[in-house]
């Protein structure tokens, strides 16, 4: 008879990993909080063990527990936050007030109906928390599904069958580390930022702006500029980016779609992960803080992620570069809006250390390259048709500038113009094509009906009615009805 006492293999590798976090497997725990990039101070420590047990006891299907994500984040954000004094939280709210009826001038966009709101870090991190998931996660779970194939490959030959039955707690611990790591860098990002739309993405939801008040004060300190005027100048950015994506309903949507099929895309470097596994000493878990934090387990993009990734930088660019020049129409009877700007610019084009991370992280670097060049060609636009029509481009992706057009902006100025004048824009093969197409004539233009529209596609082969090299016909035999050709 099977042994009634035998423990299930999960069970069995479940209670091995708890002694080795807990310290009794030849690591301190203090090491493994350092892996995690957590401070070593017993609230963390505890905070991560727990985290860590219960991802092995309370996942059934290896999915990443993004609580734990939410939990860090909240915790590092915490550390070092302090109240806002009542009379910094009236000016702000003041100034929230004096730059929405400055960005009526500045903006055909309709106000927000929702009110702004001020936030600490620790709401940022929350509120914000969904979006960094949602990007995060194809990212997670790969890191997460080549770990437990990993280590079960490099496992001990009478160890695999334990591994191999515990493969979902695997995946779910692995998960959780991602998440600790995720958790740091939103955490440290909520010291940074200073705005729902400060990184560029929208996190908020869909019509909220807010401010973080501390965050606000640290900005201006050492730039001798007078404190009203940085809250006014920050407040206005912060609600022109929360208008746009507002009033451009679909811009929300595309650019967070085109950045998690980005993540999708990224597969991790089995070699490198095979490479840690091998050479991993449980004495010195930096090891995998590192291979998780510095990005040296995501192998180089792909043409195809290359080419994504250009697209993903040109609409960040663009909405950036659409902030910038709404923001400085708004404020220009804002005595140092430009000594203010020209500070974010420079914050914005270095970034800071949580972003770096995030980069690391998941393979996707927040801060455009081609901003000052986009800025530079909205603002063409703004004085060749005027805000209304600049505007009008926000209505459809088909009608936002490309990248082509930041290299080319007189080009673009040049069709704008036409068009505002009530000019044809200047037609090429593509119009004609599409034009036929739509009235079905099939590659006719000057009226044929679809008949012969055929004997042109055939005329094109040679006027043999022949398909191919060999020049073997291909007319039917048989008196039936042509097929329209394309």
């Amino acid at each position: 008879m099977p042994d009634e006492n035998a423990g299930n293999p999960e069970d069995e590798f479940r209670e091995m990993l708890n002694r080795f976090i807990s310290g009794q497997g030849g690591i301190d725990p203090s090491q493994l909080a350092g892996a995690a990039g957590l401070p070593a101070d017993p609230a963390a420590l505890s905070a991560m063990l727990s985290q860590l047990q219960n991802a092995m006891r309370g996942s059934t299907d290896g999915g990443v527990n993004w609580g734990v994500a939410g939990d860090q984040a909240r915790q590092i954000a915490n550390a070092q936050s302090v109240d806002t004094p009542e009379d910094q939280r009236h000016a702000l709210e003041q100034a929230l007030n004096v730059a929405s009826l400055w960005l009526a001038d500045a903006t055909t966009f309709s106000e927000l109906s929702a009110s702004p709101t001020l936030v600490s870090r620790a709401e940022w991190a929350r509120l914000s928390m969904p979006v960094w998931t949602e990007v995060a996660e194809p990212v997670a779970s790969s890191i997460s599904d080549a770990l437990a194939t990993v280590l079960q490959e490099q496992a001990p030959e009478e160890l695999r069958g334990m591994i191999a039955g515990a493969s979902q707690m695997l995946r779910s611990v692995g998960g959780a580390l991602f998440a600790m790591q995720l958790g740091q860098v939103v955490g440290q990002l909520s010291s940074e930022v200073v705005s729902g739309g400060d990184i560029g993405i929208p996190l908020m939801e869909d019509n909220h702006a807010v401010l973080v008040p501390q965050n606000i004060a640290a900005f201006g300190e050492g730039l001798d500029i007078p404190t009203d005027q940085v809250q006014l100048y920050l407040a206005v950015r912060e609600l022109a980016h929360a208008r746009l994506f507002r009033n451009a309903r679909w811009l929300r949507l595309h650019l967070i779609s085109a950045i998690t099929a980005f993540a999708r895309g990224i597969s991790i470097d089995i070699d490198a992960m095979e490479s840690l596994a091998e050479d991993f000493d449980p004495s010195n878990p930096e090891q995998l803080r590192s291979a998780l934090s510095n990005g040296s387990l995501i192998p180089p993009k792909s043409e195809a992620q290359l080419a994504s990734l250009a697209s993903l930088e040109t609409t960040l660019a663009l909405i950036e570069g659409w902030v910038d020049v709404v923001t400085a129409q708004a404020t220009v009877r804002l005595p140092r809006a430009q000594a203010i700007a020209e500070t974010v610019r420079r914050r914005r084009a270095t970034g800071g250390p949580a972003e770096s991370a995030f980069a690391a992280l998941v393979g996707l670097e927040l801060r455009p390259r081609r901003l000052r060049e986009a800025a530079a060609l909205w603002q063409a636009v703004t004085e060749a048709v005027g805000t209304e029509a600049r505007d009008a481009l926000w209505a459809h992706p088909d009608l936002v500038p490309t990248a082509e057009d930041i290299d080319d902006p007189a080009g673009f100025i040049a069709r704008l113009t036409a068009l505002a004048r009530g000019e044809a824009p200047e037609r090429d093969e593509m119009d004609d094509a599409l034009d036929a197409l739509l009235r079905g004539e099939f590659g006719s233009t000057d009226g044929t009906n679809s008949a012969d529209a055929d004997a042109d596609a055939d005329a094109a082969d040679g006027g043999t009615g022949t398909d191919g090299a060999d020049g073997t016909s291909t007319a039917p035999t048989d008196p039936e009805p042509d097929a329209p050709t394309a």
